[in-house]
């Protein structure tokens, strides 16, 4: 399903949204995996992503705050996660 130009095709678009939801979903589900611990190993954490997010709705010309595109990221507002999710940090973890 690879293009030999830069536009992909209806359907490509359909599976990397679906990969993209299914990700999301992922993270959304996976409250125990802290934010330092998938920058320590895969160099992007959920705020990464949802900074994508906001980068890619600008493109389109479409206003989304940080706030929002963390809401759509984290599937709340990202104050509620951090109250009821994120864990303090240790030194070995930064």
């Amino acid at each position: 399903m690879k293009t030999t130009d830069n536009n992909a095709t209806q359907t490509e678009l359909e599976c990397q949204a679906a990969a993209f939801r299914r990700l999301v979903s992922h993270l959304q589900n996976r409250t125990d995996v802290q934010n330092i611990d998938l920058m320590n190993l895969a160099g992007f954490c959920r705020n990464c992503l949802s900074g994508w997010y906001q980068d890619a709705a600008e493109e389109k010309e479409i206003s989304l705050s940080k706030e929002e595109a963390r809401e759509i990221i984290y599937g709340m507002p990202y104050s509620e996660w951090k109250k009821n999710y994120q864990t303090e940090s240790n030194p070995d973890r930064k």
